[in-house]
């Protein structure tokens, strides 16, 4: 079968991984990478960054049907990023991808921009919204929820019925028990044990983690 051309935006280490994705997934041909912080030309594991966000429109025309997927994984950079995309592009087309070696189960709903890494497990009737990040070896236990653009780190445990908010991010190694929720924009520190909700833009850590101080919209936890 053919491959389908992909245009991935950013050339960091994140896109290192999802490069390898790509290429293990073997669904997509990478044709080029976006970045305006990066010179035209530069190479990230064999591939050239070929220009800025604003040249996708003439890159888009030299392989039409093309796909982007974003490559940034600071949850609202992403947001940022994807709203500029849509407004250089509006008829874009968003792709996911998904690492052979994650375990799928039945009836979950995966959306647009999602990035799915090696060893992932996403147990049955689970929704993973638009733009979401399954980080290595994380698991979502059965219906979960995790909303548009947010994200959960290696080798995090979310339980069954646990709801993670839009643009929140669950730090590495943290394990949140069944039907607890997160909410949106907070973040759970590294090797938590969530036991109780989270409000919005709450950050939590500890073991039970606690709630350490608010955090503003946007604000960096990476």
């Amino acid at each position: 079968m053919e491959k389908k051309a992909i245009f991935i935006v950013g050339a960091s280490e994140h896109a290192k991984v999802i490069i390898d994705i790509i290429e293990k997934e073997s669904v997509y041909e990478v044709v080029g990478l976006i970045d305006s912080f990066k010179n035209k030309g530069e190479e990230v594991l064999g591939y050239k960054v070929v220009g800025k966000e604003e040249d996708l429109p003439e890159l888009l025309k030299k392989h039409e049907g093309a796909s982007v997927l974003i490559a940034i994984g600071d949850n609202w950079v992403r947001h940022l990023v994807m709203e500029k995309l849509m407004n250089i592009v509006p008829h874009i087309k968003f792709a996911s991808t998904i690492h052979p070696s994650a375990q799928i189960a039945k009836h979950v709903k995966i959306g647009k921009g999602v990035v799915i890494m090696a060893g992932a497990i996403i147990n049955s009737e689970s929704v993973i919204e638009d733009f979401v990040i399954v980080n290595t070896k994380a698991s979502i236990d059965h219906d979960g929820l995790l909303k548009s653009f947010s994200s959960v780190a290696p080798g995090v445990t979310l339980g069954g019925n646990v709801t993670v908010g839009n643009y929140a991010a669950v730090s590495i190694g943290a394990t949140v028990k069944h039907n607890i929720s997160i909410g949106n924009h907070a973040v759970i520190g590294a090797g938590a044990v969530l036991l109780k909700n989270c409000d919005d833009n709450a950050m939590m850590y500890g073991v039970p983690a606690k709630e350490i101080r608010k955090r503003e919209t946007g604000d960096k936890y990476l």
